[in-house]
């Protein structure tokens, strides 16, 4: 099915312009001349997205954008702001009010089409999320599970502890009984990439239950962390003996699996300040909303794969605007709505 995108757009060159590559791009799109139209049109067709200008009679795209995030059934469509306006205040007040994403006039048919495709693609991963929060709850499968396994005794690992290398024969399952552990892989400049953290009852170091395969990343404790060794033959034989136990390990592995996959998504298509604000979110659920979060700029620096320089200032940005507080390697959520509505 064709993605629904309204244009909100008074120049009528602009319009029929725009309207011609979405339409080229296999969108189906639909215009209108003015703001009060415009929500009017939004409010029967329900878009997926909404390109709107700022500079119009009547009803601004500010206008505009207010009214959407009042109502209920539109609100959560995102806006995507086209105008000549350039200055910063003009984005950062678009910003605020919950706009996606800027295009400056005149801009390329790359760029729109850039912008177009990576909100729908957020949408849709926000959309997913939704419907995997009406699951059944991940907590009651991890604590299922972690009953089968009372016998083991756990092993302490102190902090920066190497668990196991990448390429170690794999004879173990981990799971995490109070701690935290980060898996990663380094590139041929020795550059290090955090694949995954995890936290309390949480399992790592999944490979093939039947044989005895390499580790393909490296896992390494992040902070004193008690671990629970699993043989792969007495995992194996404990959910071989409780299929029912096996369908929610089955079930919680591929939760976590959308889970990376959208971490992923996040990294290619979303900006430096989102995905920044997403990982802090993340990082603070992950601990049953324990606050503050403690964790090294390094490390978080290395699992949004950018440089340690640009995730301090955009910290030091967030700290500015008052979304949060920080002091060493602690980071505490001030304003967990706002830090949501980042783009």
């Amino acid at each position: 099915m064709k993605k629904k995108i309204l244009i909100i757009e008074d120049d009528t060159i602009v319009r029929e312009n725009t309207t011609e590559i979405l339409q080229l791009a296999n969108y189906e799109v639909i215009s209108a001349e003015n703001g009060k139209i415009g929500i009017e049109k939004a409010s029967f067709f329900k878009p997926d997205l909404i390109i709107c200008d700022i500079l119009m009679p009547d009803l601004d795209g500010y206008g505009v954008l207010q009214i959407l995030m009042r109502n209920k059934s539109l609100q959560k469509i995102p806006v995507v702001f086209m105008s000549a306006k350039t200055k910063h205040e003009d984005i950062r007040r678009g910003m605020d009010l919950g706009a996606s994403d800027y295009i400056t006039k005149p801009f390329e048919e790359s760029e729109l089409l850039s912008a177009v495709a990576t909100r729908l693609k957020r949408k849709e991963i926000y959309e997913r999320n939704i419907n995997e929060e009406n699951r059944i709850p991940r907590k009651l499968k991890i604590d299922e599970i972690e009953r089968a396994f009372k016998f083991k005794e756990s092993v302490e690992y102190k902090a920066g502890s190497t668990i196991y290398c990448e390429g170690n024969v794999s004879n173990h399952i981990f799971f995490i009984v109070k701690g935290e552990v980060k898996t990663f892989k380094v590139n041929q400049d020795g550059k290090e990439l955090i694949t995954e953290i995890y936290s309390d009852k949480s399992f790592f170091g999944f490979t093939s239950l039947l044989e005895s395969s390499p580790y393909v990343e490296n896992a390494e404790s992040i902070k004193d962390t008690k671990i629970l060794k699993i043989q792969k033959n007495e995992f194996y034989q404990i959910i071989k003996d409780n299929p029912e136990l096996g369908l929610n390990f089955i079930d919680m592995l591929s939760h976590d699996l959308e889970f990376i996959k959208d971490h992923l998504m996040h990294l290619v298509y979303d900006s430096v300040r989102r995905k920044t604000a997403d990982a802090i979110i993340q990082l603070h659920d992950k601990r049953g909303g324990q606050s503050p979060i403690e964790i090294s700029r390094s490390d978080l620096a290395s699992f949004l794969g950018i440089a340690k320089e640009t995730l301090t200032r955009t910290l030091t940005d967030f700290k500015e605007e008052n979304l949060i507080y920080t002091q060493k390697n602690e980071i505490q959520i001030k304003d967990r709505e706002r830090l949501q509505k980042i783009q």
